[in-house]
Parts: C-alpha cells; structure tokens; sequence
C-alpha cells in the first residue's frame, strides 16, 4: 500500500477504529482507481499519489451516500495530469 490506515487517518483527523475497515477497502479501491486514472505502470513514484489516494478516500468516504464519480475523476485527472501517460 502507499497510505497505510494511520496516515489516512491522520489526513482524515479521524481519531476512533470504529471505521477501520471499510477505510482500509476505501484504500484499496482508492489505490487501484488512482492507478487507473494515471495510466501510469510507476504509479507508486508519482509524488501526488499519496495525496490523490488520500483524496479519493476522502471523499468517497463523506459521500458514501451521494458521490459524484465523474467529478471525482475529473479532480484526480488534474491531480495526476503531470504523469499520466497518454494512450489512444
């Protein structure tokens, strides 16, 4: 993994583990949606990927109820835009 559940949590300021589980599958399909927004095979190198991770967890995570995925594709696309690989 490239957040671990305690820096999510730090970025969350979520100071309780009644939550831990459904925030380490959040990360999980944080981790692989961020990959697959980037394009990117080196993914992990990427320095916004912890912060597009934590964003994505974020956010589906106060959402849970009414996310927005195009939107949320759109803020990491711009947040990974600088090394996304193109492909046709």
């Amino acid at each position: 993994m490239i957040v671990s559940l305690e820096e999510l949590k730090h970025y969350m300021r979520i100071d309780f583990d009644d939550d831990d589980d459904l925030l380490e599958q959040l990360l999980l399909a944080a981790e692989d949606r961020c990959r697959k927004v980037s394009r990117n095979e080196d993914f992990a190198e990427d320095p916004n990927a912890p912060v597009a991770i934590m964003y994505t967890v974020a956010y589906t995570y106060e959402h849970r109820e009414d996310a927005d995925d195009n939107a949320l594709n759109l803020n990491l696309r711009a947040l990974l835009f600088g090394n996304r690989e193109v492909q046709f």
